[in-house]
């Protein structure tokens, strides 16, 4: 049976499908602000068509991107300068993280695709003393809260969308190319198993339907 919220809901999907932009690429920015002026190492972890990566060598030493996917990792390359100092590499981020420390390692929209806790105990052990870990990931709407937030960021969402796209339709970035799953922790599911595994870190719920974390290791 069709009802009014239904034909909302399709009528907001084909609004996307025209209008499309990276809810993920939104958030590089302020990614940025949370990481030092200059550092050595970086490893981003779902590194994706590596428009993050990118952003990284700006401040970066050497940077390693890491994503399961051969495909988005291929087209990664392509998209990427050969001067640039940027390592892509195709593989698992709880057993293929090149070896070493970093100073700085990102993670957006790729750890719920993992065991949390065991992702974050891998970052925590490649992450130098004095590093910073940033993540930028998706939680599941359970409570009040996260439904009022969902709720909010929908006029939100449709105007970035219009404005981003300079009200032209578009087809959708590189970077929404590569494959998706959806979160199955809950916010608060989140910052418990975050905090046993990283004591101190800091959690906010975001808009368009994301959460940040930041820790430092001592």
């Amino acid at each position: 049976m069709t009802t009014p919220l239904s034909r909302a809901v399709r009528a907001l999907d084909r609004f996307h499908a025209a209008y499309p932009w990276d809810h993920n690429a939104h958030y590089h920015r302020w990614i940025l602000r949370q990481l030092p002026g200059r550092f050595g190492e970086a490893l981003d972890v779902g590194s994706g068509s590596g428009d993050l990566a990118r952003r990284l060598t700006a401040r970066a030493r050497s940077v390693q991107a890491l994503d399961a996917d051969p495909t988005i990792v291929a087209r990664a390359r392509e998209l990427t300068a050969a001067t640039a100092p940027i390592t892509f590499t195709v593989g698992d981020a709880l057993t293929d993280i090149p070896p070493g420390r970093y100073d700085v390692i990102t993670c957006v929209a790729a750890v719920h695709h993992l065991p949390f806790a065991d992702a974050l105990a891998r970052f925590r052990e490649h992450l130098a003393p004095g590093g910073t870990l940033v993540v930028v990931g998706v939680f599941r709407a359970r409570s009040p809260g996260d439904h009022l937030l969902g709720a909010a960021a929908v006029p939100m969402n449709v105007a970035m969308a219009w404005i981003k796209n300079k009200g032209r339709r578009a087809a959708r970035p590189v970077s929404m190319t590569a494959p998706t799953r959806p979160a199955t922790m809950s916010f608060s599911e989140i910052v418990g198993e975050a905090r046993r595994v990283l004591p101190g870190a800091r959690l906010r719920r975001r808009l368009f339907w994301r959460y940040t974390l930041v820790w430092r290791q001592r």
